[in-house]
């Protein structure tokens, strides 16, 4: 079987594979990604955070013009005891982006994808790596398996690539972590969650939700609840918990408890009820000779604070701006090279794995999140500055705080 060779192969295009393919290609790295999914695919998690509009630009995708729905903040609200916040992205600390969007991923990941194909990135869909073989020195060889025609019944081809560097962008599947078992969990976090789509919305209810475009978090026993408007007039309404039963029926019952939901929801059409795990790990050898991890498959978090494709985007592009010159000088195989990403990103996970674990072990939640807008506004414009991931600084006195603070294990 002929081996084809590349100076680098992604492993999966979503945010964090397409992000890294596209900068390396525009840099011009002969680069391959390789994604088991055709896209446009279904994948939850629509709402993004201030910072990643800068990185947006680089990569020649503007939210405005698919169009995605501006998000000026987010809303916390406890129905059990009646309090309720909003923090405003434009009330951040000085230099935090005004607004962020909420996005259909299915579109969002497609446009980034086709994005790095632009930039020259080739890209193959419905193809499954099966294989990794990190062991030859010069160069990490992938077995692959194009996926079979499901009307005809064709079975896939199988085939087999090489390249200088291999970078796993491959999610929740962590393919790495997975298969040299340095996946490491965060116990006390969310352990699941269970989520439904509702379209149709009643059009005095697509006008209340998209007057601002917030994310709403509703609290509730052992878990919280997200309510995401889409631009489309749907609503993305998930509900995570940390301890019990996560499954549909549960659901079903907390948005029948909930005078919010019920209203919002009043007439629309449900969507089916999808289950998801593998919640909250980090990757303990993100990196070593001649591959690195970004994104899901690097670290990944509870989702309560909408950090993931921040902080894949964050990890993709340092990854990208570390590994095209090392390509050009013959510097990849240095088993150290990643080191800097490491460094990089350390304090983002470290300051949001803090944030939520004081979220569900702290009384954060009574005093900061759903507190009163009183007292030190440079401390609340700290909350707003993390809540936008906007954490690569040292002048935010809540970010300093939660790194000072002695340490919790999770």
């Amino acid at each position: 079987m002929s081996v084809r060779e590349h100076d680098v192969i992604v492993i999966g295009g979503g945010p964090a594979g397409s992000c890294a393919a596209n900068l390396l290609a525009q840099a011009g790295v002969d680069v391959l990604v390789v994604e088991r999914e055709q896209f446009p695919r279904f994948h939850v998690g629509e709402s993004l955070l201030p910072t990643e509009l800068e990185i947006l630009d680089r990569l020649g995708v503007d939210p405005d013009d698919v169009p995605f729905l501006r998000k000026e903040g987010a809303v916390f609200i406890d129905e059990a005891t009646g309090r309720r916040t909003r923090f405003a992205f434009a009330d951040g600390l000085p230099g935090t982006p005004d607004h962020a969007h909420q996005v259909e991923r299915a579109v969002f990941d497609d446009r980034l994808l086709r994005a790095a194909e632009r930039a020259g990135a080739e890209v193959r869909e419905r193809v499954e790596v099966v294989e990794v073989d990190l062991s030859a020195p010069e160069r990490v060889v992938i077995g692959a398996q194009t996926l079979g025609d499901p009307e005809s019944g064709a079975p896939g081809e199988r085939l087999r690539f090489a390249a200088r560097y291999l970078i796993d962008a491959s999610g929740q599947k962590a393919l790495l972590a997975r298969r040299g078992k340095s996946v490491s969990p965060y116990k006390s976090f969310g352990r699941a969650a269970v989520f439904r789509r509702y379209d149709q919305l009643a059009p005095e209810i697509v006008a209340e939700l998209h007057e601002r475009g917030d994310i709403i978090l509703k609290i509730i026993d052992e878990g919280w609840v997200w309510i995401i408007p889409l631009v489309c007039g749907s609503l993305s309404v998930g509900m995570v918990k940390a301890s019990g039963k996560v499954e549909a029926a549960l659901f079903d019952e907390m948005v029948a408890s909930s005078p919010l939901l019920e209203r919002l929801t009043a007439g629309a059409t449900p969507g089916p009820s999808r289950v998801i795990g593998n919640f909250s790990y980090r990757n303990t050898e993100p990196h070593g000779r001649r591959y690195a991890c970004i994104g899901d498959a690097a670290c990944f978090l509870d989702p309560i604070f909408s950090s993931g494709v921040a902080l894949a985007f964050a990890g993709a592009e340092r990854l990208a701006d570390i590994l095209a010159p090392a390509l050009a000088e013959g510097r990849e195989a240095d088993p150290e090279l990643m080191a800097p990403l490491a460094e990089h990103m350390a304090p983002a996970y470290e300051v949001f794995r803090r944030f939520i674990d004081r979220f569900y072990h702290s009384k954060m939640l009574d005093n900061v999140l759903l507190a009163p807008r009183s007292g030190d506004q440079i401390y609340r414009s700290g909350v707003i500055s993390l809540l936008a991931a906007d954490v690569w600084r040292d002048d935010n006195p809540f970010q300093n705080m939660l790194l000072r603070a002695r340490r919790r294990s999770s």
